[in-house]
């Protein structure tokens, strides 16, 4: 059996293939290796760390159970990264049902969303433009469906090309482009709506 030092030295799908004949410290090695990786992953869809954390962990107990499935087609990183990809936008889907009905008594009750963020921040002049962008940009990602925020994201955020995307997701890059395409649109459509609410 090689010691855990002898596997830094093997690659992904030498790893993987130990990983697939039982060697638990082979895989320990993987997840060593694209820990971080498959943690921004998760925390660039649902922007938050608790949630990204237990995901990226749901995500590797799934890569262990499936790791039968891995045909070494694509990179181990990529296949792991489509994993946690799904158990995203399966989390995000959940999260708008819940956060359709939260967000309907939020605004019923006085002052609205603005009354949960901070009172007080180290330098309100500097930051408030920032803070007010990033809370406009995220109330918009929240009103896009799964499949559009997630393509965004990926996109905008992760700087992944149309066919990477499309290899993710297990979609056409024609899908990608067109959801794309719409995402852009309505994010610009609701930035804008959120701006004008801001001035009145």
């Amino acid at each position: 059996m090689q010691s855990q030092q002898d596997k830094s030295g093997l690659s992904d799908a030498d790893l993987a293939r130990a990983a697939q004949k039982g060697d638990m410290g082979a895989f320990e090695e993987l997840v060593a290796r694209h820990r971080d990786k498959i943690y921004a992953r998760a925390y660039s869809m649902v922007r938050n760390e608790e949630e990204a954390l237990d995901l990226s962990q749901e995500a590797w107990v799934k890569g262990w159970q499936r790791l039968a499935q891995f045909q070494g087609e694509a990179s181990f990183a990529t296949w792991m990264t489509r994993i946690v990809i799904n158990l995203c936008v399966d989390e995000l889907r959940k999260q708008k049902r819940l956060r359709a009905e939260s967000i309907e008594m939020l605004e019923g009750e006085s002052g609205g969303v603005e009354r949960y963020m901070p009172v007080t921040m180290p330098n309100p002049a500097a930051g408030l433009e920032r803070t007010e962008l990033r809370r406009r940009i995220d109330r918009a990602l929240d009103q896009l469906s799964a499949e559009h925020r997630t393509v965004l994201v990926l996109h905008e955020f992760e700087g992944l090309g149309y066919r990477e995307i499309a290899g993710h997701m297990g979609c056409s890059i024609g899908t990608v482009m067109s959801r794309l395409f719409y995402a852009r649109r309505r994010m610009a459509l609701l930035l804008a709506g959120l701006k004008r609410e801001n001035e009145e």
